[in-house]
This record gives C-alpha cells, sequence and structure tokens, in this order.
C-alpha cells in the first residue's frame, strides 16, 4: 500500500503532529468524503504501507521530526510557485522563508525524494507568461543541486475553484503561447540540473522537453523499496493521471494554505473552521466519530512483489 499525504490537505505543514501519533498508533481513521458516516481504519503497519508520499507548500514543522518515520520508505511533493500572498495568503514569503526551507529537506533527505512542484499555473494580468518565466527562473536557480526534478501542470477549473478563478480574471492562454512558455522553462530547468515533468497535463509538452510524470511514481517508489511493485493506475484519478494506486489518508476542507486556485476546500474560511476540531490524537485527522458513523477495517496489503 502506498499512502498519499495528502492530495486533500497540507499535513507536514499543518497535521504532522496527527500524522506521526498515528504511525506510533498503528492505525487512522479516514471518512469517506462522499458518505460521511462511513469510516475506514486503515492499517499503518511497516508490513503493509511500502511507502509514503506526502504533499506539503511547507514542512517546516515536520523537518526535525523526520526521524520518526523509521523505516518507513517517503518522499515529498513540495509546491514552491512565483505566487503572492494574493494567491497563496498562508505560504511564508518565498525567497525568504520557502526556499531555505526545501534547501533544508533536500540536504536532510536528499535531492531525489525532494520533487519540486511548479503548480497549477495559470494567467492573469498580474501573473503573465513573463512573470511566471522569471519567478520560476529565480526557483530553479536557487534549488539547483537541491532536486532532480521539476513538475508542471496548467491549471484545471473544477466546481470548488470555478469561481474564485473568475474573481482572479484569469485567461486560458492560446496553445501556442502555453507551449512557448513550457519550453521556456524547460529550458531554464535543464540548465539548473532540474528534469522538467508534467502532471495529468491534457496538453502534449514532449516537443518542449517536458514528458509525462506521475506524483506517485512506480518507479521512484522501487527506486527507493527496492522492490518491484505490483500496482495498477489509480482508477479514482483522472484518465491523464499516471499516478498507481495509493491510499488518500486526508480530509477535504482542512487545509489552511488559503490558496485561490485550490479544489480542495470551499474557501479559506471553512478550511479554518475545519481545522478548530483538530485532535492530534484523534483517529479521525478532524471531527471525532459520532452516533451513526459505521467503521469497517479497509484491506490492504503491501504491493512489493516476492523476489
Amino acid at each position: 500500500m502506498i499512502l498519499s499525504v495528502s492530495r486533500r490537505t497540507d499535513i507536514p505543514n499543518y497535521y504532522s503532529d496527527w500524522f506521526l501519533n498515528r504511525l506510533k498508533e498503528g492505525y487512522l481513521y479516514v471518512r469517506n468524503p462522499m458518505n460521511a458516516h462511513q469510516i475506514s481504519e486503515i492499517s499503518l503497519s511497516p508490513d503493509v504501507v511500502d511507502c509514503i508520499v506526502f504533499w506539503t507548500k511547507n514542512p517546516a514543522p515536520m523537518i526535525g521530526r523526520l526521524d520518526e518515520l523509521g523505516e518507513y520508505p517517503f518522499y515529498f511533493q513540495f509546491t514552491l510557485t512565483g505566487y503572492g500572498a494574493d494567491i497563496e495568503s498562508g505560504v511564508p514569503h518565498k525567497k525568504n522563508v520557502m526556499i531555505p526551507v526545501f534547501q533544508k529537506l533536500a540536504e536532510k533527505i536528499g535531492r531525489e525524494r525532494v520533487i519540486w512542484r511548479y503548480d497549477p499555473i495559470f494567467f492573469n494580468h498580474r501573473y503573465t507568461p513573463e512573470y511566471h518565466t522569471n519567478a520560476f527562473a529565480q526557483i530553479a536557480h536557487a534549488l539547483n543541486g537541491y532536486t532532480d526534478r521539476c513538475v508542471i501542470s496548467f491549471v484545471d477549473v473544477y466546481a470548488k475553484n470555478k469561481r474564485k478563478l473568475e474573481a482572479l480574471r484569469t485567461y486560458d492562454a492560446a496553445v501556442g503561447e502555453k507551449l512557448e512558455f513550457a519550453g521556456t522553462i524547460s529550458r531554464i530547468a535543464a540548465e539548473n540540473g532540474i528534469e522538467m515533468m508534467s502532471c495529468a497535463e491534457q496538453m502534449e509538452l514532449e516537443q518542449c522537453g517536458i514528458r509525462r510524470s506521475s506524483c506517485i511514481d512506480k518507479d521512484l517508489i522501487e527506486t527507493l523499496t527496492g522492490c518491484r511493485i505490483r500496482a495498477g493506475k489509480d482508477r479514482n484519478q483522472r484518465k491523464e493521471c499516471g499516478c498507481i494506486e495509493s491510499v488518500e489518508v486526508g480530509a477535504y476542507d482542512t487545509c489552511r494554505n488559503g490558496c485561490q486556485y485550490c479544489y480542495a476546500v470551499d474557501s479559506r474560511r471553512r478550511g479554518m473552521g475545519q481545522g478548530v476540531s483538530y485532535d492530534p490524537d484523534s483517529p479521525l485527522l478532524c471531527g471525532r466519530v459520532m452516533e451513526g458513523d459505521r467503521i469497517s477495517k479497509r484491506k490492504v496489503t503491501s504491493l512489493k512483489e516476492k523476489i
């Protein structure tokens, strides 16, 4: 089993105490977002957890406690963009704070285990292709030697972020403009020893030197574990997504990063409100087991291929 920690919220930033407590306890609960009274109990035994994939914009609260992960293989998807506080209000200053955090994490666990994400990319009157190119170049130069790859994607519109993107007056650039932009940042990445990849992107970017990637990456997990992994495509993700199957442990409407493009939080106010019920000792990320909830043990097994 691969643990996704988490597509739905920033656990390393806001809930690392909870997650590390759950590892010690050996299990956690996940509430079904489509059925509020259905809760899955998920074993966290090292015998069944093959790898942990962390998603974060700020792993600083967790860096000093990484030793508590013990024998679990893991890597980080670290989102570091050029947006300001008007777009990512809960993320500290990129140049003064977040780039040094990225560098510190890479020094501690190795550059191959820190994937730089510059996504999602949208364009408006402020965040033009030229703006992104300049921001990308500055970050890429600072991360030279601290990561092996950068993953990009252009913003996707969902029901939960449609109004926010409209309020930001984003526009859908022409295909040619996107390809020119992608080619430019791909060259910048290469100049800094960073391979460019794309995430669940419908547009073909191979001509720009950008190959398709997987966030839950079978090849990388096999490299980290030293084992072949028996896993197929994650059927819960979009058809363009190349991720292998994983178990998601997060909860929607709990992230406090305040990102205006986010699909996982209806509004920042709601995200902040859900966090009030956070108990680091609870099996659930936020909230508690209530009357009428049904808890069932999810069948999970190791995906490692016995050799």
